[in-house]
């Protein structure tokens, strides 16, 4: 049984060691959770203990990120997530299981699902449509922040100042999971990045065209509930755009949490939390999941 704080895991993905983390019970129902660009698996720790008297849930640090090795060949792409993410599947035998993705997992959470309509029961994606990594507000702030984002800090204290420069509403408790998952010590005192922040750097500031997703079809393409969580303050995904994608397909449900940002999960936890489990509870009590 996994304990509360969650079990630390490896498996072998697209070649790389791959780190995840387990709460809950295997013959559950099932939950893969996929975080962002710069963020790791236990940011969703407080939701993941939350839900797992109930589920398994299972939370992936994606190639570069946490624990997980770093891709010598900089393959931060969609199309590289979504690999992981199948052979993940495979391993851990998921037959049908639900998605939770935020920004670059919400991304992965699209093109997985519509590739895989047998696999995905339900899926939630947190603040990321159509075009919001290509241009806006929200995506050249990314920009900004990544083109001057410092290669180490003097101290923890510096690291939270960092933090709190780029998140000034970020609360104690996700910096400090922050601080604890995104870092490791180094040589007199100082401290670095435990992602790849090079590779991923180039993969987003000089992406290549050919890799560049469009994700129109795959939020059409979509066949399973799903449930798009909108920050109401958040400058990355707009909010016409999150109307649209509602219009285009009756299977999405829009929330939009008032005063949250782009980390809706962080911002607005109680809410973002209660949302989860009601859409969760409504859509998986007939989704057994295969046993390891």
């Amino acid at each position: 049984m996994g304990a509360p704080s969650g079990t630390d895991r490896f498996t072998t993905l697209g070649g790389l060691r791959a780190h995840y983390v387990q709460w809950g019970e295997p013959g559950r129902p099932t939950i893969v959770m996929l975080h962002g660009l710069r963020s790791y698996a236990r940011t969703f720790e407080p939701l993941a203990t939350r839900l797992a008297d109930r589920y398994r849930v299972l939370a992936l640090d994606a190639r570069g990120r946490g624990d997980s090795e770093w891709d010598p060949r900089g393959e931060y792409y969609t199309g590289a997530y979504v690999r992981d993410l199948e052979e993940f599947a495979d391993r851990l035998g998921l037959e049908r299981f639900a998605l939770l993705g935020h920004s670059m997992g919400g991304t992965t959470t699209y093109v997985y699902a519509t590739r895989h309509p047998d696999r995905v029961s339900a899926a939630i994606v947190e603040d990321i449509g159509p075009g919001s990594s290509l241009s806006g507000a929200g995506a050249d702030r990314i920009k900004r922040e990544i083109s001057s984002t410092p290669g180490e800090f003097a101290s923890l204290d510096a690291a939270r100042a960092y933090w709190r420069g780029v998140r000034p509403h970020i609360s104690a408790e996700a910096l400090e999971s922050r601080i604890r998952h995104t870092l490791r010590p180094g040589t007199c005192g100082r401290w670095f990045w435990k992602f790849d922040l090079a590779g991923i750097a180039a993969a987003r500031l000089d992406p290549d065209p050919a890799r560049q997703v469009d994700l129109w079809p795959h939020v059409e393409g979509l066949r399973c509930p799903t449930l798009l969580i909108r920050g109401g303050s958040s400058d990355f995904l707009p909010a016409a755009t999150a109307e649209a994608m509602v219009a285009r397909n009756p299977r999405v449900r829009q929330l939009e949490i008032a005063g949250a940002g782009h980390y809706a999960h962080d911002d607005a936890p109680d809410t973002f939390h209660r949302a989860v489990a009601e859409f969760l509870d409504s859509h998986l009590t007939d989704s057994p999941e295969v046993p390891e």
